[in-house]
């Protein structure tokens, strides 16, 4: 006697599901490891690199300017100007208010030794920047306010007798 051609069928088409269930079972598996190790890999790296070079220091001699001189109207006007001399890249000066001056570094605290870490001040006077790695930073404290940068720019101790601004190499904060 012949078996029923029907029943041989059954048995394959049932073979055929629990080899599609085995697979999709043993695939669910390797895309579970797949999925482990990619998560150890990837999201760790999104994570702030807090291991970037200090701004090295440089020193120079106190810088005194006489806030009355014409080149330093824009300092009264617009809050800011850039000095070329002292600190590694220059300074940018901002007037807090009449009486208090911020000299910071123009250096950028994030990768200070790459050839671009340049901070400027954004066109709108409303903060700094540096257009090499994105940051951009508060002008009244410093602090990163946007980007990978994660230290706050190098302020330099300024006072003013008079007129007379001076600023010096002490770092502070």
């Amino acid at each position: 006697m012949m078996p029923d051609i029907t029943e041989e069928r059954q048995v394959k088409v049932f073979m055929i599901i629990d080899l599609y269930e085995f697979l999709k079972l043993k695939l669910a598996r390797r895309f579970a490891s797949i999925a482990v190790v990619l998560s150890i890999v990837i999201i760790p790296s999104c994570d702030r690199d807090l291991s970037d070079d200090q701004i090295p220091f440089a020193s120079f001699g106190a810088i005194t300017i006489n806030l009355n001189l014409p080149e330093y109207q824009k300092l009264r006007t617009q809050g800011n100007i850039y000095l070329n001399s002292g600190g590694i890249r220059g300074i940018i000066l901002y007037q807090v208010n009449s009486s208090t001056y911020v000299a910071y570094e123009r250096n950028c605290s994030y990768q200070p030794n790459e050839a671009c870490a340049t901070v400027d001040v954004h066109t709108s006077n409303l903060y700094l920047q540096d257009p090499c790695c994105g940051s951009t930073f508060d002008f009244a404290t410093g602090n990163p306010t946007s980007g990978v940068a994660w230290r706050p720019l190098r302020k330099y101790e300024t006072f003013i007798s008079g007129t007379q601004l001076t600023i010096t190499d002490t770092v502070i904060d």
